[in-house]
């Protein structure tokens, strides 16, 4: 993996744990090597992201829509910011750019953006790792829901084992190294 797409909100949430476990997967993605991309701005848990990885010397590349410049505040200190047209346009560079997603807590957005890109994986349209950092039990109860959702039938196995969850950066990144896509093929009715 050179490149990873960080989810994350550019609000900073209502505790530390947020920010200090964004600043931790800056760490440990610098201490590899490995490319942040992310939404651009230096706001928020973005801003600590792109801060964290940049003081540590790694390399962070940006996607911010044109209309949210003023709004999540562009970062200057990246490597690259790509200013795009739209959030389409947006997730689908940061698709391009990245080898592997992660969601950080986060609202509306970072949510619709980490379901996107494994719905993407579902369909088999890339089959890279996609994953949530469940930083004190943030996504429990997204868990609880996605599995509930096999339950009842409208989400395969599978597909639910699309989305890794973990509660560290370390752990996330090795349950991304032994990933396999699941066979797309098999599936279908």
């Amino acid at each position: 993996m050179k490149s990873l797409c960080v989810y994350c909100a550019s609000s900073p949430g209502t505790r530390p744990a947020y920010a200090a476990a964004a600043e931790a997967l800056a760490g440990l993605l610098v201490e590899r090597g490995i490319t942040i991309v992310y939404g651009g701005s230096s706001k928020g848990i973005m801003g600590r992201l792109a801060d964290a990885a940049i003081a540590g010397g790694g390399r962070v590349v940006g996607v911010l829509p044109k209309a949210l410049i003023e709004k999540e505040v562009g970062h200057d200190g990246l490597h690259e910011l790509h200013i795009v047209s739209s959030m389409h346009e947006r997730k689908a560079l940061m698709s391009e750019l990245a080898d592997a997603f992660v969601a950080l807590p986060g609202g509306f957005g970072t949510l619709e953006e980490i379901v996107e890109t494994v719905t993407w994986a579902q369909l088999g349209f890339h089959g890279k790792p996609c994953g949530l950092l469940n930083v004190n039990g943030y996504f429990d109860a997204l868990s609880q829901f996605l599995t509930h959702a096999v339950d009842e039938g409208f989400i395969r196995r599978a597909h639910h084992d699309i989305l890794q969850v973990a509660d560290s950066p370390a752990e996330l990144l090795e349950k991304f190294e032994r990933y396999v896509p699941p066979d797309i093929g098999k599936w279908r009715d």
